[in-house]
Parts: structure tokens; C-alpha cells; sequence
């Protein structure tokens, strides 16, 4: 499944963890979230991000967890997401975690 090339910026996250196992069937799309994550662009938005991988071998279900710098948390469960569907929830909690620090900024000058 191709996944059109989709912008992932990791200004507002402090860290992403991803938890698959390798031999499951349901793991591509982790896989493919992954590597959108860890691309060299995304990484560069935000260069003390940490991305970790936990590959296991317990027929584990995929799991991204993700934590934002105000703390607040989003886990998405792989198995029944597209990689498209992962993407698209990532980017939309970023989208509004930008969107609350330009309110802050500007209300902080005016």
C-alpha cells in the first residue's frame, strides 16, 4: 500500500515511541508511520525529539505512543489504522498544539 508523502514536523513532541513485532501480519502501517517519523525532514523539525523502537517478538499488537512537550499523550493502536489514518491524527494534535502556542505568543505581546 502506498502512502502519499505526507508532511510530519515534530516541533511540539518530546518523544515517539513505536512497539511492534516483526512477524505479525497487521504491522505495515506502523512500519511505513515510522518511517515518516524518522525521516531525516521530520527529525529535523525538532532535533531533541526522541524516537525509539521497540521490536519484540511476542506477537505483541503494534503500538505508537507518542508525547507531546505539554504532556499530554496520544497512543495509537496500528493494528486497525492505516498508516494514512495514523498520519492524519498525528498531524491534526500537532496542527492544534501549534495553533495554541501562536494564541499564547500573541496574547503574551498584546
Amino acid at each position: 500500500m502506498a502512502v502519499p508523502k505526507a508532511v510530519v514536523a515534530l516541533t511540539n513532541v518530546k518523544s515517539v515511541m513505536v512497539r511492534f513485532c516483526p512477524f505479525q501480519t497487521n504491522v505495515e502501517t506502523t512500519r511505513i508511520f515510522l518511517q515518516h517519523v524518522n525521516s531525516k525532514k521530520a527529525r529535523a523539525s525538532n532535533t531533541n525529539c526522541v524516537v525509539t523502537t521497540d521490536v519484540r517478538h511476542d506477537g505483541s499488537e503494534p503500538v505508537v505512543d507518542i508525547m507531546f512537550a505539554d504532556g499530554d499523550r496520544l497512543i495509537m493502536k496500528g493494528a486497525n489504522l492505516t498508516a494514512a489514518e495514523m498520519l492524519s491524527a498525528f498531524n491534526s494534535r500537532c496542527i492544534a498544539k501549534d495553533l495554541k502556542a501562536e494564541e499564547k505568543t500573541k496574547k503574551k505581546g498584546a
